[in-house]
């Protein structure tokens, strides 16, 4: 339990160094090449923070498809489910960024989060006035991806996203858009109460209500979200009512991915959800490892080979991958930290802080590139020479198995 939350906090520390310009958890200096530190756990920015002394402009990569990447944003009610960290804020409230293969040209430029969801990562940490990111440039980060763009016809399948512990759900934007421009409809989904801030209906956001739980049981964070998955995939397929494109699915093909504890409760929502036909963990413990028997379809498991090799000190990889019926792969990639599989390594890098060996764009190309493959031969039937083994153009990717 103590190695998830370590790990975890790997991904809170990065934000935190992003919006702060500090040095929490990474060496205090005032040298953006220094080396990083992995080993501090995440706590408030230090009191002498050094200043940014350039104006951070984040961007994103552009999607890589044949279709542009829509964006809409949703927000539901589970009216039959208490909120399981804050039940006296009534049913479980939550907001999803739906991206969607669009037309391109069509619709306005969807901001990365909204203004009261950075202030509240600001808040969240503590940052210091003296803070180089400011809630306007990190709201306004390039996302290439479009608000009300008007949608290819089709159908296509749907991928469901979940980000890290304290993570809010914007830190997967450049893949939730690449993989619309390939045809998918993305499920980007805000777990409330457990990250930095989430918008709500009522234009509240939220806090984080259990990050700073030291007895936080991480099996049941991983039981909520898929609570929280299933409330999700009920509402899109269900009488096209939660969303104005809910036809754009193809609820008979339906995937998961999460990073962080984000993969382990897609592990967690298919051993509850037969819907759920294939998934991937990136780079997370599994809370619990499934038991034989549990999960029979294509799973994928995807990590930094520091931290997910095989014999590795997370024992559950390898639980997990000895109980797993149905078609599997075990990549790790050399270099990777903890967050190369998300937006993270791109955004501290802009803003000028030191980024593992694995350079941020390659992570997010290779992030890309075999989970769009993944999912495209399991959801698609488009085979995937790229999962058949070591590629010369991918010699960061290790084939565990």
């Amino acid at each position: 339990m103590k190695r998830n939350r370590r790990i975890s906090a790997v991904a809170v520390v990065a934000l935190a160094a992003l919006v702060t310009g500090t040095g929490a958890g990474f060496a205090a200096t005032t040298t953006p090449s220094a080396a990083p530190v992995a080993t501090h756990a995440f706590g408030t920015a230090p009191a002498t923070a050094t200043a940014l002394t350039r104006s951070f402009q984040g961007t994103l990569p552009a999607p890589t498809g044949r279709y542009a990447a829509g964006e809409d944003v949703i927000h539901l009610t589970d009216a039959s489910r208490p909120d399981p960290w804050v039940p006296s804020s009534g049913p479980r409230q939550l907001t999803v960024t739906m991206v969607y293969p669009a037309v391109p040209g069509t619709g306005t430029p969807a901001p990365y989060m909204t203004l009261a969801e950075a202030a509240g990562a600001i808040q969240h940490r503590k940052l210091p006035a003296s803070s180089g990111v400011t809630a306007q440039n990190l709201s306004s980060v390039t996302t290439h991806a479009f608000d009300g763009a008007r949608p290819r016809s089709g159908k296509y399948p749907l991928v469901v996203l979940s980000p890290g512990f304290e993570d809010p759900r914007m830190v997967l934007t450049s893949l939730a858009t690449d993989l619309a421009s390939h045809g998918y409809v993305v499920a980007l989904v805000g777990h409330t109460y457990e990250d930095s801030g989430e918008t709500l209906a009522n234009g509240q956001t939220s806090t984080c209500a259990i990050c700073d739980d030291p007895a936080l049981d991480f099996d049941s964070v991983a039981a909520s979200r898929a609570l929280d998955v299933s409330f999700v995939i009920d509402q899109l397929t269900h009488g096209n009512t939660a969303w104005r494109l809910a036809h754009l699915i193809d609820k008979h093909e339906i995937g998961m991915a999460g990073h962080s504890i984000g993969g382990a409760a897609a592990a967690a929502t298919m051993i509850a959800d037969p819907r759920v036909r294939a998934g991937v963990n990136m780079d997370g413990a599994f809370h619990p490892a499934p038991m034989p028997g549990q999960i029979n379809r294509p799973f994928l498991m995807l990590g930094a080979a520091a931290n997910h090799p095989v014999g590795g000190d997370d024992a559950t990889w390898g639980q997990a991958w000895a109980t797993l019926g149905g078609y599997k792969k075990w990549l790790t990639v050399a270099g990777a930290d903890h967050t190369s599989f998300t937006d993270l390594d791109l955004l501290l890098r802009e803003a000028g802080f030191p980024t593992p060996p694995l350079s941020p764009e390659r992570g997010v190309v290779i992030t890309r590139e075999y989970v769009t493959a993944f999912f495209d031969q399991t959801l698609k039937g488009i085979p995937s020479p790229l999962l058949d083994g070591p590629s010369p153009n991918n010699p960061e990717v290790l084939f565990q198995y």
